[in-house]
């Protein structure tokens, strides 16, 4: 079986509120629970806001170390889940199931080893 990235994008801006944060919540659990019972969940995880990013670059000879996230964009990694699945269709119908839960894009890589 092969493993896949399941990166969720999210716009830049404050959380929803919680009477639609709390049902995207909910079906997310639950989402998990089916992919765990299937064996597929290897690893999920939400992320903290881009402000608290920070990147670390080579330049020259020098490490850089700035505030912030990698690029200004009006999306933003926001969580990932990594799966395992036979293949990119299963990965795919996966992605389906999730982007449904929490109502945001995701974008599906094979990880390699």
């Amino acid at each position: 079986m092969a493993q896949y990235l399941l990166s969720i994008y999210q716009p830049v801006g404050p959380a929803p509120a919680p009477e639609v944060l709390e049902p995207i919540m909910r079906d997310l659990e639950a989402l998990n629970g089916e992919m765990k019972a299937a064996g597929a969940w290897v690893f999920a995880a939400g992320l903290h806001p881009t402000d608290s990013a920070t990147v670390v670059r080579q330049q020259g000879s020098e490490v850089m170390i700035t505030d912030g996230p990698f690029a200004e964009a009006k999306e933003h990694l926001g969580g990932f889940t990594v799966i395992e699945a036979a293949d990119l269709d299963a990965a795919l119908g996966w992605a389906g199931k999730l982007t449904r839960a929490t109502t945001l894009p995701v974008e599906v890589r094979p990880v390699q080893h």
